[in-house]
């Protein structure tokens, strides 16, 4: 176990395991008052394993300002060399004998320039408000049917199983041209790459697992996941659609196709961060929408203040919850002395609850503005989907507020057990039709 370098400001014990606890971050008033501490004391603190050799020390980011410096400054905090989510160096070292590379895959996510900017821009286009004005109608009616199929199920419903769970996965699978029956194959996949953490959605025990057995599940659904899209791809490039797979299976790099191995990463990046996100942050909205039934009145009546519910929803939720950086170079952060080559942990869920950036950040506020949130990162890695996330769940709401005269709890929401991707697991309600 590295020891704490002179002066500098460490987290070990319960608060440095409560960081990278999937557990911490289910209880999720807990987990906020956590970060509201170190932020306080220790904006920028290192976190050391009390076990030697359990995982690299790191620097945890908790201030907003800190986290939009990083995540701007591509140069000087690099996605590479070292991984771009939390990991245990039990896993590293599977990934690295496995793959050669410190991540199981390797997708945009992980690519610095001069890689990165040329693999984004073979499908930035595609993604863009202009081109995904055409989805419109198809996507009004996936939600009126997702609507009403819930409205079937009777007074009460999970909406998240209901809901926030199908929809943005058929959104997703659609532009990628999977078809319907290979939804719940991809979905348990993703759920083993984000949520592998909770008991109740890897349906697999992983939260009762070494780092090196998850890791091991996690290696056979990214093979999965290849396997199905090199097919995928292969069939795009006989027959091209005007879909995202038929752009990627096709793509010339620097007059080259892309490698097996990164075009892969590509399909798995867009099929698995494209729906787990949508869906925690449709579900968030949701819950605070039951929990404040004037608000859901004033919504319905008032369809402008719909853009500020989806954006104070992602916000709120902060479904990707930390990224991991490299330093390139010497520097201060928060006081500290960050060396050539540390790691870091740059924390959305912390940034985005900083009260010198938003006044009362716990609360949930429709009309919230500025709202320059970090939910979807900032600078060149910035989230590629943000106007596709937008658009799905402003349409969704539409639906719903439509269709819902009032809806209100109806039992204990769980958030999932996850340090990654994270939301609720589950999201009982009562729903009166109008």
């Amino acid at each position: 176990m590295s020891v704490a370098r002179h002066g500098e400001a460490v987290l070990s014990g319960d608060l440095a395991r409560k960081v990278i606890d999937p557990h911490a971050y289910a209880e999720w008033d807990g987990l906020l008052d956590t970060f509201d501490a170190i932020r306080t004391s220790t904006p920028v603190a290192r976190v050391q394993p009390d076990t030697p050799g359990l995982f690299d020390p790191f620097w945890l980011v908790t201030r907003y300002d800190d986290v939009m410096r990083i995540s701007k400054d591509n140069a000087a905090f690099l996605n590479n060399p070292r991984p771009v989510v939390f990991s245990f160096n039990q896993a590293i070292e599977f990934s690295r004998a496995a793959t050669g590379s410190n991540m199981l895959v390797d997708s945009l996510v992980v690519f610095d320039a001069p890689v990165h900017p040329k693999y984004r821009k073979l499908t930035q286009e595609w993604f863009m408000p202009r081109n995904l004005a055409r989805l419109e109608d198809e996507l009004r009616a996936l939600a009126a049917r997702t609507v009403d199929r819930m409205l079937e199920q009777g007074g009460e419903v999970d909406f998240v199983k209901e809901v926030s769970g199908p929809y943005p996965l058929r959104v997703v699978m659609q532009i990628l041209g999977v078809p319907p029956e290979d939804e719940f194959r991809m979905q348990m996949l993703t759920q083993q790459l984000f949520g592998g953490q909770d008991k109740d959605l890897s349906g697999s025990g992983m939260d009762k697992m070494t780092p090196e057995q998850v890791v091991h599940i996690v290696a056979g659904a990214v093979q999965t996941f290849e396997d199905y899209f090199a097919a995928l791809a292969e069939e795009r490039r006989r027959n091209p659609t005007g879909d995202v797979a038929s752009v990627i299976a096709n793509a010339l790099v620097d007059g080259e196709p892309l490698p097996p191995r990164d075009m892969a990463g590509y399909y798995i990046i867009v099929a698995t961060a494209g729906h787990d996100t949508t869906s925690a942050s449709t579900a968030g909205a949701m819950q605070a929408l039951a929990r404040d039934p004037a608000q859901y009145a004033r919504v319905r009546a008032d369809r402008s203040l719909l853009p500020g519910i989806v954006e104070e929803a992602i916000r709120w939720t902060s479904p990707v919850q930390h990224f991991m950086r490299t330093a390139a170079e010497d520097c201060e952060l928060g006081g500290q002395q960050v060396k050539k080559g540390d790691w870091l942990m740059i924390n959305y869920v912390a940034a985005n609850h900083d009260p010198a950036q938003f006044a009362e950040p716990r609360r949930f506020d429709a009309a919230r503005s500025p709202n320059r949130h970090l939910a979807f990162g900032a600078g060149a890695h910035q989230c590629l989907g943000l106007h596709l996330a937008r658009l799905e769940m402003r349409i969704l709401f539409e639906a719903i507020l439509d269709k819902v005269a009032a809806v209100e709890p109806a039992g204990e929401a769980k958030r999932a057990s996850s340090t990654f991707v994270g939301g609720l697991k589950t999201l009982p309600l009562r729903v009166t039709p109008a």
